[in-house]
This record gives C-alpha cells, structure tokens and sequence, in this order.
C-alpha cells in the first residue's frame, strides 16, 4: 500500500533535483537578515491567531515560540521541560497558590512593557473565563461547531470553554506589585505550574485588546510578547510576521517568516527543491528518503509528546453498545500501521500517556490487542447486524490520514464492521451533531507532565469529547475530580488507572494508534534544529544559513 504512493507520483513528475542546490532566502535592503517562507498544509483551523481559539496542532506550529509566550516557558529544543518565561521565577504559597515573579524589561508588539496588569487581564472574565465558575465540574458545551464571531468584544462560547478546560478552579490572579502575581486556585492543585507552561495561559498586552475594534480584529492579529509580530493573516491563504526587534530574548535572526497553506505534500516538496519555500512541514516518512537523495537537502523531526486516536460518539445507534466499540478497538493491528505507513518511525504506545509522566505513568499499560476472533465475537454479543457506520475524515489533515483510515477501514471489514468513509473539509463539519456522526480522527497532546494535561484535558467534563456531546462517563468525570484536587500521589495515581480502564477497555471514548510523529524538510545550508514538537523555534540562537 505505501508503494501506491505520492513517491511514485514525485518520481514521474521529476520532480527530485539532482543539481547543486542553494535556497533562495530573500534579504532586505538596509537589514540583512533573511526572510523566509514555509509551506504548511494548515495554519489554524479557526482562522483566528488566539491561542484559547486554536487549540491544534497546526496552531502550536506558529504559535511558538514566533508570537505567543507564556510566564513559565518550555525547554523547546530539549526535553519540553518547564523553564522560566516571562517569569523569572515562581513559588508556592500554599496548595492553592502560586506567587510569580514577572520578568522586566519585557516589550510587547506595541512597545508598551508587560507588567501584573497584563497578567491579571489575560486570566481575567473579559479576556478569558467569561460568565463561568470555578469549582463546578458542569460540562460547557460549544455546540459542535466553531461559531462566528460577534462584532463587539463578547468572546465566542468556545473560549470560556477551553478556558475552563485549562483551568477549572482558578478564582483570579492578583497583581501583588508591578512585576509580581499571584494565581488562587479554589481547591488544591498539585497541577498549577504545569497549568502556567500549557498551552493557552499566554500573555496578551491590556491595551492591545482594548483597542481592537473588535474580538475579530484583536484574534487576527493580537499583541503579544513573542520574537516575531503580525503584519497580515489572510484566513486559509498565509499568515506573515515580522521581526519584533525590542524581544526580550534578543534580536530574532529572520526579518520575517512567511506562513503559506500548501495542501498538496507533492507541491509543498516541489516548492522546496525550486527554492519557493525554505522548509516544508508535514512530511510523510514514505518521502524522506527521497527528498535526502539529493544532497542539499535534510529532512528533521522525530515523535514528539502528541498521540493520534479514533474518537467514538456513543450517542450513535450503531455506537451505543460499548461492546461494538471495544470491536473497533481489538480490530486494529496498529503495528502494521506503524511498519508500513510510517517505516517503523513511531510506535505504538502503552495508552493515552507518556513515560514523563513520571511515577504516575503505568508500564504495564497497553493498547488493546489486536485479536480480530475477539472483535468479531464482541460483535456477535452485541447483535450488530451490518448497519452502516459512518468515518468521517478530514482530508490528510494528519500526516498518513487518508492511508491510514483506507488500512482501518479494511481491517473493521475484515471483522463484520461496515464502516464509510465520508471525506468532509472541515473541522465544523466533522463535529457536528446528528445521526451520522459515529466515528473520526483526532490527535491528543501532553502539555505538561501529568495525566491532567491530556485525559482529563481533551475527555474529561470539559475536554472537547464531552463538550461536543459526544461522549461522557459519571464515573470518569468524579475520578477526574480526583485527579484534578487530590495532593495523595497514591490515590491519584489509582483514579488515572481506573480512567484509563473506563476510556480504553470498558466505555471505549477512544482508541490510541500510534505515537505521533512530524517531519520538516529544510535545504542542508540552513542551520536549524527542529524541536520534539509541532512547534518550529525561530528564536536568537536556532537559525543560521
């Protein structure tokens, strides 16, 4: 099945270069740093640069570390571990707060200096919780799509939403002096720093929000403390940032990086050996080998701290039964996935976690086994009679998506289940609500190093599952409580282990196929390390040509 593949459509196009190559970086009169393109296949989903909009995976790409940054940074290019950000420093009061120390000197896009009112903003109603209360587990929901949004400051639903999500219990932070706060948790969290370092606890300049016409105006082009600042985002076309020359990081080493939306991995490869692009992102390991048999050319990236599931909506008729669920899951031969489409570059890890994760992570943990006899015996308790089931599917959205989805299709046949692939374009379209939503893709991520940071976060009775309607479990939402304000090691690492029972063998919310990977191709003159992440980290100190 891989020979089937876009490397035999490369090959007939001519498309690989054997000439000496030399990229095509453009200077500017008067600065000479360089200017850069990348070729992407998404910039963001929601077409908003706002960091509590555009929780995905092509939005960390640009995200960071080019424009959002948040108090407690993340060691990018090394193991992801905590560091200090626009924070120097940080200490626990007690096991409900965290004192910071802000970093000064720090300039926003606008030139004004971040200091505590900043902070107390960016966690603050107006700018991130809205109407909603610490300390209450009800799960909000966004209505399975991405609303448009409203022409005054009012923050669309899902904004709060994942607000929540990020942090279910923070009553407010205080500005203790210019350059200190302090964050108050309802409960105790052993969790808070890490919430500090997530995605989504970036810090946004108070005026710059003030003085956006709109919430529209603000999310296309928000002010922010980040190396690199927004010049244009044109929605599903480019996004193009410029050098923030007073960085508190030092002077960056572009003059700019272009963003472009390259959906096609043929185009994105073929616009890097013509020299149009600097780096393309996305690449799948069956076009490795041969974007390196030219010389001028490396292809970076690794697995990185992301895993790539089949979510379920159990409110589906043909879904209903856990036990037609627990089938999908024994169907799958995940290894052969890994062998065969990604060339033995990932693996097949022991569930939703990551051995981060330290002593709360479960060795003995696995995946369900592959054992078609058993998933079809599973079927025959279940009285499923053949009905359709629909997989929706966005197109190569994933790197290896639609050949991946093509191999589990066959493999759910194989055993009696009659799943259809329906290709759709857009993330509004996979979630929303009806008969026919059943099965689809989905990817989850660790931000820091607990299980909070991804069961919890992504299935828990805020995560996007629940908040859509499409799954929910009582029992898993009180062991979440657990896991959320418990300070007993011990108790908490027993709720993760009886979650993980309840989402992956009992009451299927998912099933994890394999550790996810990313792989950017880049000309071999350009000095540049890619990071174990979807992140591309264009700081001082990480660019060279």
């Amino acid at each position: 099945m891989a020979k089937t593949s876009r490397r035999n459509v490369l090959l007939a196009g001519g498309t690989i270069l054997a000439a000496p190559f030399v990229p095509r970086i453009v200077m500017a009169q008067g600065d000479s740093r360089p200017a850069i393109t990348i070729a992407v296949q998404k910039i963001v989903n929601s077409n908003t640069l706002d960091v509590l909009r555009e929780q995905s995976n092509v939005g960390e790409r640009i995200f960071f570390t080019s424009l959002w940054e948040g108090l407690i940074g993340r060691d990018w290019l090394g193991n992801l571990s905590p560091r200090p950000g626009l924070a120097t420093e940080w200490k626990r009061i007690d096991d409900q707060t965290v004192e910071l120390k802000l970093r000064q000197g720090v300039k926003f896009h606008n030139g004004d200096e971040m200091t505590a009112e900043d902070v107390v903003f960016t966690f603050s109603r107006e700018r991130m919780f809205g109407d909603t209360q610490p300390k209450n587990r009800t799960t909000l929901s966004i209505m399975g799509v991405i609303p448009s949004p409203r022409a005054g400051k009012e923050l669309p639903r899902e904004v709060p939403a994942v607000a929540r999500r990020a942090w279910p219990d923070l009553v407010r932070v205080d500005a203790v002096d210019r350059y200190t706060v302090r964050f108050y948790n309802a409960t105790p969290d052993v969790t808070l720093e890490g919430r500090l370092a997530r995605y989504g606890s970036d810090i946004m300049s108070r005026r710059g929000w003030e003085e956006a016409n709109s919430y529209l105006d603000w999310a296309r082009k928000p002010i922010t403390t980040g190396p690199y600042k927004v010049v244009e985002f044109r929605p599903d076309t480019s996004l193009q940032l410029v050098a923030h020359d007073e960085y508190w990081g030092g002077t960056p080493p572009l003059r700019s990086i272009r963003f472009v939306e390259v959906p096609e991995v043929a185009s994105r490869i073929a616009g890097l050996q013509s020299g149009q692009y600097q780096f393309a992102c996305d690449i799948p390991p069956d076009q490795i080998s041969e974007i390196e048999k030219n010389a001028a050319f490396e292809v970076q990236g690794g697995t990185i701290q992301n895993h790539r599931l089949i979510c379920f909506d159990k409110n589906n008729a043909q879904l209903a039964n856990p036990l037609v669920r627990r089938a999908f899951t024994h169907a799958i031969d995940r290894q052969a996935i890994v062998e065969s489409l990604w060339a033995g570059r990932t693996v097949v890890p022991a569930g939703l976690q990551w051995q981060f994760y330290g002593d709360m992570f479960h060795a003995d943990w696995t995946v369900p086994e592959y054992n078609p006899t058993l998933a079809r015996d599973l079927l025959r308790q279940a009285g499923y009679k053949g009905d359709p089931i629909v997989y929706r599917l966005l197109s190569n959205y994933y790197t290896n998506q639609n050949a991946t989805a093509q191999v589990m299709t066959e493999m759910w046949r194989s055993v009696g289940l009659n799943v259809q692939i329906n290709t759709v374009e857009n993330w509004s379209q996979i979630m929303a609500r009806g008969p026919q939503r059943a099965v689809r893709d989905w990817s989850n991520s660790a931000p820091f190093n607990d299980p909070v940071s991804s069961l919890v976060n992504q299935h828990g009775p805020n995560g996007q599952q629940q908040q859509i309607g499409e799954w929910t479990n009582a029992e898993m939402n009180q062991l979440c409580e657990v896991l959320e304000t418990s300070t007993d090691r011990a108790r908490r690492r027993q709720a993760f282990r009886r979650m993980l029972e309840i989402c992956e063998r009992e009451d299927p919310a998912y099933t994890v196929l394999h550790q996810n990977a990313t792989f950017t191709a880049k000309p071999k003159s350009i000095q540049w390390k890619a990071a174990p992440a979807f992140a591309m980290d264009f700081r001082p100190g990480n660019f060279g040509a």
